[in-house]
């Protein structure tokens, strides 16, 4: 029998999982061409790599050199922080992307790359759980929506943005936008720059100058996390605006808030201040080449720097001031440091044995002061009168 190759594959559902956070895992049936029938679990980010990965590999099927060349299918780039609904609302998309991967042509289709991602790992056959924390919850595609992808949801759309300021590009690989140029993201990196597609032109572009066209765009952003990750500073920075910090390359620091634009507010002991996410590394991550190369790029411009912003919204962003960052911080470290002394004072305090009751003192009435003669006079009987006299 020759090479294995994948026949068809199915999107059945997909999990909310606990452990080790909770997450989301879609489910796949991919039939192999010995008529086995396998499931696999993949998140989508795993599958959004993948993707890239098979552009990289095929690109004038990706239609990196001419768009119109393009057959590998689009797939939309994950959100920070995906929730239920995304991913509820994602299958439909992921779908109809497995049917057109598999019916692409064999030297895509059945290469080494497709074909191993789509193999059973051993954590798909003992997933690993906690038998403290519940169990996952299965959420399956309706049978009818299998039949009709169309029922799930329509043909890939890119997100379409709108530019809001001229941007002049600095280097061969952006692309220059004028004011209210409508432009769609193909992949949004969490450095601050988004890679976009206008008409034949692709590049990437400052996600400071792009908003969406249904409103402001904070719902994509995290709220702060006060708690703070651990991150490590890859590269230095020196200041260059009142709320920046600087920082040189190995220093260890505390990401309160992930920002879109790729300037995160991060804390320094208790300073607290924007930084460049892309010269910073989550604390125990592997330095790999290309994010070193992405490193040798300028940090993206931030929102609040750009002039002449022309927003069709009439309410903007809503936006935090660093002095509530450093409130809310100041608060969080002291908390921190209170529960820590309670925690040490309880620990030293020495718990004294309670005495038995029959061994403890009874109370004794206490003795009325004896009324004075004016008032015994004045307000007792005349018996009584008779005796002090």
């Amino acid at each position: 029998m020759g090479d294995a190759f994948i026949r068809h594959i199915e999107l059945l559902g997909y999990e909310k999982r606990f452990f080790p956070s909770q997450h989301y895992v879609y489910m796949f049936l991919v039939k192999w061409n010995d008529l086995s029938e396998k499931v696999v679990y993949r998140r989508f980010t795993e599958i959004y790599e993948f993707h890239k990965a098979l552009k990289e590999m095929f690109p004038i099927e990706s239609g990196d050199i001419n768009i119109e060349n393009r057959i590998i299918p689009h797939l939309p780039a994950p959100k920070w922080f995906d929730g239920q609904r995304s991913t509820q609302n994602r299958q439909g998309t992921l779908a109809e992307y497995c049917h057109t991967l598999v019916n692409l042509p064999h030297k895509i289709s059945r290469c080494l790359h497709v074909v191993s991602f789509f193999q059973v790992r051993h954590d798909d056959m003992n997933p690993v759980t906690d038998s403290q924390i519940k169990k996952p919850e299965v959420f399956l595609l309706p049978k009818d929506s299998k039949k009709n992808l169309t029922d799930i949801t329509g043909p890939i759309v890119l997100q379409t943005y709108r530019a809001i300021a001229d941007y002049e590009k600095s280097s061969t690989s952006e692309m220059a936008l004028k004011a209210g140029d409508m432009v769609d993201v193909v992949e949004k990196s969490e450095n601050g720059w988004w890679f976009c597609q206008l008409k034949n032109k692709r590049g990437w572009v400052p996600a400071a100058y792009l908003e969406p066209m249904d409103g402001p765009d904070e719902s994509e952003e995290q709220e702060p996390n006060y708690a703070g990750e651990a991150y490590t500073v890859q590269k230095s920075y020196t200041a260059v605006e009142e709320d920046e910090l600087t920082l040189k390359e190995g220093d260890t620091v505390e990401v309160i808030h992930k920002l879109l634009d790729g300037w995160w507010v991060i804390r320094k002991d208790e300073t607290t201040g924007y930084y460049p996410a892309m010269y910073l590394q989550k604390a125990g991550e592997v330095n790999t080449s290309v994010k070193s190369e992405l490193r040798n790029r300028g940090a993206p411009p931030r929102r609040s720097t750009i002039r002449n912003v022309k927003s069709i919204h009439r309410q903007g962003r809503k936006q935090i001031s660093q002095e509530t960052y450093r409130r809310n911080s100041k608060k969080y470290i002291q908390r921190q440091q209170k529960m820590q002394g309670n925690f040490q004072n309880k620990a030293n305090v020495i718990i004294e044995k309670k005495e038995p009751e029959d061994n403890k003192p009874k109370a004794q009435p206490a003795v009325p002061p004896r009324p004075s003669k004016d008032l015994i006079l004045n307000r007792c009987t005349e018996s009584t009168r008779s005796k002090i006299l």
